[in-house]
């Protein structure tokens, strides 16, 4: 947890070991909006970094040990950053103090009035992006922080200090610097098994973090199909409540129906509360339970049916999540972030609801931990019918080395062992090829991964 007690309203010199970072711009953004002095450095410039100097920071490239300087009060760095690192060393020196990235969003939450965390193993970039709209359609002016791209304001935006939305990542316990008024929980599945042990050692995080809210003012907000919910129910709490698919759950949708986009449409229910008209522009029924999350999040917290309504109707989607990226040749193609066997699930069963003739599934596993531990599982959810066809890119290592002893061509061969069409093509540019030449006009492409798989619509398109 923090030691260093940050506050907004007391401005300061923060300097950021890798501010180019998608979560640690953010918060730089939030401090030179309070008036803070912001330095940051990362190995390159960017068209982030560049936006926070036209906002007044100072960027750095390269990291080196002279972009240190006696004026800094804080350092804050993110688990990319090692103590090899010649700023990380240069601070350590000079005894300059330094705090995680999560640990400075958690002590920024302390300015708020209500802080609303969205947790989950999937969904939480989607379900806070759903969330925001609906804060603002509300007018309640709200700082956001997400993990993705909303195209209304990007991964950020300042507001007043009353509210403020944030993407609550579990991975190495990271949520649990956090001060949440209300406390999300999505969904909760076996996933980053490089950190923690097995699932009841990630159920026990998120009972830690539901744990965090206020005794007694405290929110709540969980998905009744997780598997004993009274497990993460604090003793004490003003409110707990629940989401889901049925009419046992206090939030939950009925007459869900779809267009040809696959768009949902469906009857908001509040027991007891009445219920509302809803429209979705983003397909699958997961994307109906992230809209029933954000709903009750923010009703719980004061916001009328009719805000919640035009919010979630004015959402179109964020960057990587079922992004429509053009068309080429009569192919559509689809780019998705969906990088776990639940998300895969999720996706495909989306899709299914939208017109087209054969589906082109790219799909680049995400890290040999994870590729390794749910091979079984990928394979199961990858295993389409006939007309539909599988490519598995190279495993795209992230943090880890190739030492786990697994390979995409594991994965194909088990989906291939299945009856399923499936082949292994390491590049991108074979990848792109083979799909134009055998995909038809009328036919769907959908990239999957949080990788860079993107590029092979890129490609393709281009």
């Amino acid at each position: 947890m923090s030691v260093y007690n940050l506050d907004l309203n007391n401005p300061i010199h923060v300097h950021f070991i890798g501010i180019g970072g998608i979560s640690m711009s953010g918060i730089a953004h939030i401090l030179l909006s309070n008036g803070f002095t912001v330095t940051g450095s990362d190995m390159n410039k960017s068209a982030v970094t560049e936006e926070l100097e036209a906002m007044g920071a100072k960027v750095m490239t390269p990291q080196k040990a002279e972009n240190i300087t006696d004026d800094i009060d804080l350092v804050v760095y993110t688990a990319a950053i090692h103590p090899d690192n010649p700023e990380f060393s240069e601070c350590v020196k000079r005894n300059i103090p330094m705090e995680t990235r999560a640990d400075i969003l958690g002590q920024l939450m302390k300015s708020y009035n209500k802080s609303i965390c969205i947790s989950g193993t999937h969904g939480k970039t989607t379900t806070t992006a759903m969330l925001a709209q609906i804060l603002i359609s509300a007018e309640a002016d709200p700082t956001v922080s997400l993990g993705g791209i909303l195209p209304a304001f990007g991964n950020i935006r300042i507001g007043k200090k009353d509210v403020i939305a944030v993407e609550s990542c579990e991975y190495t316990n990271s949520f649990l610097s956090f001060f949440p008024t209300t406390a999300v929980i999505l969904n909760i599945a076996p996933d980053h098994l490089d950190f923690f042990k097995d699932l009841d050692d990630i159920r026990n995080s998120f009972r830690r973090f539901a744990e965090l809210v206020p005794k007694s003012t405290g929110k709540v907000v969980i998905n009744s199909e997780i598997e004993n919910i009274d497990f993460f129910k604090p003793e004490g709490i003003s409110d707990f409540v629940t989401f889901g698919p049925d009419s046992e759950s206090d939030y939950y949708a009925a007459d869900v129906a779809y267009d040809k986009n696959g768009f949902a449409s469906y009857t908001l229910v509040c027991k007891g509360e009445g219920s509302v008209k809803i429209q979705l522009h983003v397909p699958g029924f997961h994307n109906v339970l992230n809209s029933l999350a954000a709903a009750a999040a923010a009703h719980i917290n004061g916001v009328d049916f009719e805000s919640i309504a035009k919010g979630l109707s004015q959402f179109t989607g964020t960057k990587r999540r079922y992004e429509y990226k053009g068309e080429v040749n009569g192919i559509t193609i689809i780019d998705d972030y969906a990088h776990h066997p639940d998300e895969i699930s999720a996706t495909l069963s989306a899709i299914k609801n939208t017109e087209h003739n054969s589906l082109w599934v790219v799909f680049q596993p995400h890290t040999y931990t994870r590729t390794k531990a749910l091979l079984n599982e990928f394979a199961e959810c990858l295993s389409l019918g006939d007309g539909d066809h599988v490519i598995i890119a190279k495993i795209y290592p992230a943090r880890e080395e190739d030492i786990y002893g697994v390979h995409s061509e594991d994965l194909a061969d088990l989906i291939s062992d299945g009856g399923a069409d499936c082949v292994c093509i390491n590049s991108f540019e074979d990848i792109a090829r083979y799909v134009k030449k055998h995909a038809k006009p009328g036919d769907c492409v959908l990239t999957m991964g949080a990788g860079d798989v993107y590029k092979v619509g890129e490609l393709m398109l281009k």
